[in-house]
């Protein structure tokens, strides 16, 4: 059975950090393209980071860039998001996504 499982995530103050998991169970992460999305209320669902599976080649939103990085453990089939100088603005519930496979999403409260 192919999942995603989640974890990390949580309140954390502005300016403060948090790590994201998505570890794959019935496929390898290292082969697929990985996507890290974010939904807060009353919003669409919009796309965070991605890392390539062909060269680890990155690519994130605006809005993240520079306080956000996506990383790999392949030992681990797992894939990260290193969450740094958070911001209110960062409140969401977050996913990763593999080929059609999306993660059960974790929330992510910045809040003081």
């Amino acid at each position: 059975q192919l999942k995603l499982k989640q974890s990390g995530g949580g309140l954390v103050q502005p300016g403060g950090s948090l790590r994201l998991t998505c570890a794959g169970s019935g496929f390898i992460l290292q082969h697929y393209d990985i996507g890290w999305f974010r939904q807060a209320p009353g919003k669409e669902r919009e796309g965070v980071s991605c890392i390539s599976s062909s060269d680890d080649s990155t690519w994130y939103a605006d809005s993240v860039k520079g306080r956000f990085t996506v990383s790999r453990d392949n030992a681990a089939n797992t894939v990260y998001l290193q969450m740094n100088n958070l911001k209110p603005e960062d409140t969401a519930a977050y996913y990763c996504k593999v080929s059609e496979y999306w993660g059960q999403g974790t929330q992510v409260t910045v809040s003081s």
